[in-house]
């Protein structure tokens, strides 16, 4: 197989993987504001589609950068290593879809590709060498992120639920909910965009990192192509719909009113695009999960059903090192089979 056809077919894994990605987190998306009956499962996947499209010709592209360059040694990146990454990233999700746990595609991603890196570099340079094929990169950030985005969800839902509460003390819960769901469209509105903020760019730096390992460009610039290409991918995934996790996030983790959907979604959102700006490839899924949390506990602690926030937690957890591991026996497959 040519330079060229290679290319090509590792980048239209990269376009499947992020159609996956849209897919597996349409959930993120759309689980608050079909909970609570604001939008039919229809029309709350049409608005998200639409608002993670908008979202990747919004925020640049700091994000593919990270992504790209930021967590392997692009001297022992090739196209057969992002292949493999790519495997494990979507091998993983599938699993963890078939299972309905909202786990991270950012950071199956990260772990696909580092898993891949590692392989190479031990394969090339011998098993005790396999860990140059990382950097130091962002690695601390973002894994710091794997707390603090569910943290920071968290703790900016349920201060927006006290303030919702206060503001509006004197008026009745039905009062509350009319105007609230209207709110929430905005709020819906708001997350997708993050979503698609953060989402997108990985799969641009992923087709970025090909472009270059294949030597059709030099420098690590974003193609307007690329950014059509993934804003056009991660949004129809999303309008294909992830309905098996958005009863667990929607439905089991905890009961959403419109009040409570909106504060879960303006937290999260306020999480990821704070991330967006800073430039780390950050879980939408982590964020939305901590906010919706956050407003369930605001009440009372029992209303949120802790030991399914405990087997979610453990798959965050899982998720890098799983990816990395699918990842590797990938790569070690394809060097069996082709000598890569």
């Amino acid at each position: 197989m040519g330079a060229f056809e290679l290319a090509v077919l590792i980048i239209g894994i990269a376009l499947v993987f992020d159609f996956i990605n849209g897919f597996h987190d349409a959930a993120n998306s759309v689980a608050t504001v079909v909970a609570t009956r604001v939008l039919s499962p229809g029309q709350a996947v049409v608005w998200a589609g639409f608002f993670n499209f908008v979202a990747a010709f919004l925020f640049g592209t700091a994000v593919a950068r990270t992504v790209g360059k930021g967590f392997v040694n692009l001297s022992l990146v090739t196209p057969y290593v992002i292949m493999a990454g790519l495997a494990g990233a979507i091998l993983w999700d599938l699993l963890t879809w078939w299972l309905a746990l909202p786990t991270s595609s950012s950071h199956a991603l990260i772990g696909g590709y580092a898993g891949a890196a590692v392989a190479h570099a031990g394969l090339v340079r011998g098993l005790s060498h396999s860990f140059e094929g990382l950097i130091a990169g962002q690695w601390s950030l973002t894994i710091v992120f794997i707390l603090a985005a569910p943290l920071i969800g968290m703790v900016s839902a349920y201060c927006l639920m006290i303030a919702v509460y206060w503001l509006f003390r004197r008026a009745t819960p039905s009062k509350m909910d009319f105007y609230f769901r209207k709110l929430q469209l905005l709020s819906a509105a708001s997350f997708s965009l993050s979503h698609g903020s953060n989402d997108a760019q990985k799969t641009m730096g992923v087709i970025t990192g090909v472009l270059v390992a294949s030597g059709f460009q030099k420098n690590f610039d974003i193609p307007v192509w690329v950014i059509l290409a993934a804003g056009t991918a991660i949004g129809l995934g999303t309008l294909s719909g992830g309905w098996r996790i958005v009863r667990t996030m929607g439905t089991r983790l905890t009961r959403l009113k419109p009040r409570s959907g909106f504060c879960a979604e303006t937290g999260a959102a306020a999480s990821v695009l704070l991330a967006t700006s800073l430039g780390l490839p950050v879980s939408t899924t982590h964020a939305i999960a901590g906010a919706i949390a956050g407003v369930g506990s605001i009440q009372r602690l029992k209303a949120v059903r802790w030991g399914l926030a405990t087997n979610i937690m453990w798959a965050w957890v899982l998720t890098i090192p799983m990816a990395a591991l699918i990842a590797w026996m990938a790569f070690c497959l394809l060097h069996l089979a082709i000598r890569v």
